[in-house]
């Protein structure tokens, strides 16, 4: 979900600080053998200032990559790299790639600010984007939408051989939402760092007051509606997220009765036990409640004290629900941190 914020980022970046004229390079990770920082799809964008935005490695691979980048600004054809991990974990982990693993990067010139590819980021809707490697050096670069993209959409991303040239083909799907519902002061760390980690973030409260930019700017969204109206402005599916958090039983109760028809996989609600029960019988009374979706009380058990420790509880608990692990620290885990993409 990562990649989607950070394309979106590299690409708006490019199209303002490209228009007055600037150059640029890209580098984009485009296959990955064994396991790595990185998965195929990081970029990172050089410009001929040598001022940088995205990341292709832990940050080790980077002053090389941009020492190509100023060559492929010069010649402009474009180059494949190569970086090996080392024989063991540490030395891999110190060279920025992850562990056994080995990182391709293509770094391009760019002719452009690629229009279309901003376009299709602003419609928020799956596309991909093809990218033939020449073996002279040049590329060509392609954004396909709606039906023209299904037939590749299944693959995911991956580099394919083309005869002598090569293909990156790259699976652009729209990051999962977070809806909040409240845009009270302990909302705003969470709607900051949901956005951070590369969550779509939308904020729902029916008190217009406190839906102001200045406390949750672009790019999270703002609604204003009651309960009886959400479902009018939200269309969630299963990879999303709601946390309702009020802090007023008869909101919450209503707000969580209007989400719970829909087919979040995780909806959390904050506030002690004896409270959260208290509403779930209130709603069992209309109709079976199910809750398995139900994160109540909200986030992982870390220790908390303040909005901002809340938030990374929360966080946390959703990322943990959408990977399917149960939370533990790094140091029990038996298998490799990173995960194996070759």
């Amino acid at each position: 979900m990562k990649g989607w914020l950070e394309t979106r980022q590299v690409y708006a970046v490019l199209a303002t600080a490209c228009a007055p004229g600037r150059r640029a390079a890209l580098a984009t990770v485009i296959r990955v053998r064994g396991s790595a920082y990185r998965h195929p799809g990081a970029k990172l964008v050089v410009f001929d200032d040598d001022t940088h935005v995205g990341n292709v490695s832990g940050g080790c691979l980077e002053g090389d990559v941009r020492e190509v980048a100023r060559q492929v600004l010069v010649s402009g054809l474009a180059e494949r790299r190569s970086y090996c991990g080392g024989a063991d974990e540490i030395a891999a982990w110190d060279l920025g790639v992850g562990c056994e693993g080995e990182v391709e990067l293509l770094i391009e010139p760019l002719a452009d600010t690629r229009a279309a590819m901003q376009a299709a980021l602003a419609a928020e809707a799956p596309f991909v984007t093809i990218t033939t490697i020449a073996a002279d050096g040049g590329t060509r670069f392609e954004v396909l939408t709606g039906a023209t993209a299904d037939p590749l959409r299944d693959g995911g991303t991956r580099l394919e051989r083309d005869g002598e040239d090569a293909r990156f083909i790259e699976v652009h799907q729209p990051a999962p939402r977070l809806v909040i519902v409240s845009a009270g002061d302990d909302a705003i760390p969470l709607a900051r760092l949901g956005e951070l980690v590369g969550f779509r973030v939308t904020v729902v409260d029916r008190r217009p007051g406190l839906l102001t930019a200045a406390r949750f700017p672009d790019p999270i969204r703002r609604i204003e509606s009651p309960a009886e109206t959400l479902g009018a402005h939200l269309a969630l599916d299963a990879d999303d997220a709601a946390v309702v958090m009020t802090h007023h039983f008869g909101d919450d109760t209503d707000y969580l009765d209007a989400l719970r028809m829909s087919p979040a996989r995780y909806l959390g609600l904050l506030g002690p036990r004896q409270r959260t029960d208290r509403i779930v019988a209130r709603l069992d009374a209309t109709g079976p409640f199910d809750r398995t979706r139900l994160f109540g009380p909200v986030g992982l058990d870390i220790g908390t004290d303040g909005a901002e420790q809340v938030a990374l509880a929360v966080i946390a608990e959703i990322l943990a629900v959408r990977s399917g692990r149960a939370p533990r620290s790094l140091r029990d885990r038996v298998a490799p941190i990173h995960a194996d993409v070759g």
